[in-house]
């Protein structure tokens, strides 16, 4: 007799790191996800992702009680 499982095939067992996850974003989905902060990044590279997120989404909360 097989045991049962507890949970739904796929989840349980390795996670995946975050950067992992937005590879395979990337990969396989042709999503692409960044993080303002992301030190790898130079301010010519950043502010227009910035000002993109902000067309698609609105201002950030964060950025809305500061200024």
């Amino acid at each position: 007799m097989m045991g049962m499982r507890f949970t739904p095939k796929g989840y349980g067992g390795h996670r995946r790191d975050t950067e992992q996850v937005k590879r395979d974003g990337w990969n396989e989905e042709g999503l692409f996800a960044v993080m303002l902060d992301d030190h790898r990044l130079t301010w010519p590279e950043r502010e227009p992702r910035r000002q993109l997120g902000e067309r698609l989404y609105g201002k950030r909360e964060r950025e809305m009680r500061h200024g």
